[in-house]
This record gives structure tokens, sequence and C-alpha cells, in this order.
């Protein structure tokens, strides 16, 4: 009788035990399939407000495009908030985020809470525009779609917006940007600064140089290395000259010839480099990313800076929170509007 007790007792303990495993289970799935913000959070910036001279005229808008994803939000919000901080009239300043489509009806709420008073647009960049048209490079990141969405910003942008700023997310303005605005074209499709002093052969393959076809693109011209992440362009003239088109043949040779190694910049080379409007360096810090490959830690080059560029493997906000931080991810660190950065600063 014992025994039988025992045994009852033993069945009804694993058949509990049984319950209560299956739930767990089933908690520990719900819990893994349920899904998760991909967006951060964000403290709320300031208001900046135009001072008594400021212009509310729609002539002196100052149109700033700027690509936008959930990998690089954390460097867009921190850019946007330098420009606004820097600027003698921040109302003055509108902005143009290209986007891939899904992402749009998270991010906008995100950056209307963030900057509740930011005159700002989103458009959704359909990434079958460069389907089949992009080439492997030496870094994954360079190959992502929305990296070629500065190709087709005039297609994309309304006809009234006949002049911007394109920059990238991974940069800090510290000066007026109204500055670089102002920039006189002469004529050019963009400005940009150039680099006349870097190895600019060093930007295309032996079979490019080897071919005297493809290599005689340049006679007439005295190229030299610009960084595609800061740019002043006129789209209206862009579109006139149908430069999209013009980058994407050249696009289609690489695919056949393999003639670059890096991304969306060696088509835009091959077609403007020797043939825009040069700005001061000032404008473009570039390079303290560090290399594509390893994103070393690299210094400041010596003169006055307008505009800092982490351009490179290299991220400010990804090497501050691996507590492995470079010198000049300090000047980034203040414009990090990411909930998390207050206390990994104040640690």
């Amino acid at each position: 009788m014992a025994y039988r007790s025992s045994t009852s007792s033993l069945l009804s303990l694993l058949g509990l035990l049984s319950i209560i495993l299956t739930s767990a289970t089933a908690i520990r799935l719900q819990i893994t399939q349920r899904p998760t913000s991909v967006a951060p959070s964000f403290r709320e910036a300031p208001a900046f407000r135009n001072g008594a001279k400021c212009s509310s005229h729609a002539n002196d808008t100052i149109h700033i495009v700027m690509p936008l994803d959930t990998n690089y939000i954390r460097g867009t919000m921190a850019a946007v908030l330098s420009i606004l901080q820097h600027s003698m009239c921040p109302e003055n300043v509108s902005f143009h985020f290209l986007s891939v489509y899904h992402l749009d009806s998270e991010i906008f709420p995100l950056i209307k809470s963030t900057f509740p008073f930011l005159r700002f647009k989103m458009y959704g960049f359909n990434s079958n525009r460069v389907r089949g048209k992009i080439s492997k490079s030496i870094r994954q990141a360079l190959d992502q779609p929305l990296n070629y969405a500065r190709i087709y910003m005039a297609d994309i942008l309304p006809a009234d917006v006949k002049r911007v700023i394109y920059l990238d997310s991974d940069i800090i303005v510290m000066d007026d940007v109204a500055k670089l605005w102002m920039v006189v074209l002469k004529g050019r499709v963009l400005a940009a600064p150039e680099y006349c002093h870097a190895n600019f052969t060093s930007y295309f393959t032996e079979a490019f140089w080897s071919d005297g076809e493809l290599a005689a693109t340049f006679e007439g011209r005295r190229p030299c290395y610009f960084n595609t992440g800061v740019m002043v362009v006129d789209v209206e003239r862009w579109r006139r000259g149908g430069y999209t088109r013009r980058v994407e043949e050249w696009m289609a040779v690489q695919k056949q010839k393999r003639i670059y190694q890096l991304g969306s910049l060696p088509p835009i080379l091959l077609v403007f480099a020797g043939n825009i409007k040069g700005v001061d360096h000032r404008w473009n810090q570039h390079g303290l990313g560090g290399d594509n490959l390893e994103g070393r830690c690299r210094g400041l080059h010596p003169g006055p800076i307008s505009l800092l560029h982490w351009s490179g493997k290299g991220k400010p906000w990804l090497r501050l929170d691996s507590r492995r931080p470079c010198t000049v991810d300090y000047l980034w660190a203040p414009y990090d509007l990411h909930h998390s950065s207050r206390v990994a600063l104040e640690e």
C-alpha cells in the first residue's frame, strides 16, 4: 500500500515537473521569438533657434542629404546635433534622409522624438535600383545598397531641391555649415576637398590601368582623390547631365572586368575626378576610422578643422562602447544622444 502511494506520488511529481518544464520551454520560446526593436533610443536634443539676423526666405534654406539606417543611426543623430549646434541659423537647415523603405515607419518617429523642431523629410531608397550592379568590395559595409543611394539622390529628391550638401553619417561638423553651403561651384557639378598628394592609381586595379581604352578616361584631366562622404552637389546640373547613368555605366564595367575594390567611391571618381571644385581641406578631416581592413587609430591632420569624418572601418560609437576608443573618438562623444552614452562616459 505504501509502495503504491509512493509510486503514485512519484508519478504525480513527474507529471508536475513535466508541466513545469513544458511551461518553461513555452516561456523561453515566447521570449526568444518576441520581436525586438531594431532602432536604439535617444535623449531629446535641445531646441535650436535662429538669431535675429537670420532670414526666413525659402532661398536661404540649406539642404542636407544624409543616408539613414539602423546600423549608423547613432552616428546620424550625433551629426545632426553637431550641425544644429554650430549653425548661426539652425532653423534654415533642412534635412533629407535617404533610408531603405521598410525602416521608414520605425525611424521617422525616432527622429521626431529626438529632434522635435527639426525640418526634415524621409525618402525611401529602393534597393532594387542597384540589384545586380553592386560588386563585392574589400569591406562588407561598402556593399550595402544604401551606400549607393548618393548616386541616385538627384532622382529621389523633389525637383525644387536644386543644390545639396551630401554628408555621410560618421561625421561631426565643428563649424557653421552655411560656410560650406556658400562654396561657389563655378559651373561644376560638385565640390569637395581634393587630395592630390594621394596615390590616385591605387584606387583602381591593374586590369584598369593596363587597358588603354579604360585608362584614357582620365585624358585631359588631372584627377585627384576626393572623399564622397562630404560633397556640395548641384543636383539640377547632375540631372541635366545624366550623371547617374554615367556612374552606372562604370558599375557595369566593374562587373565584367573588376577595375576597382572600394564600393561606390571609384565609379564616382571615374566620372568626376579632375573636374570638381576644390574645397578647403578643413571641411573633411577624413580617415579617423582608420583603414578599411583593421580600423586602427589615427591622429588628426595638422591645420584648422571644420568637419571630422570617421571614414574607414572604425566607428567612434562602437569603439567607445567596447571600451577601446581612440583619442579622436572623444571628440565625437559629446554629440552622442544615445541613452547609454552618458553612463558610459561617466564610468
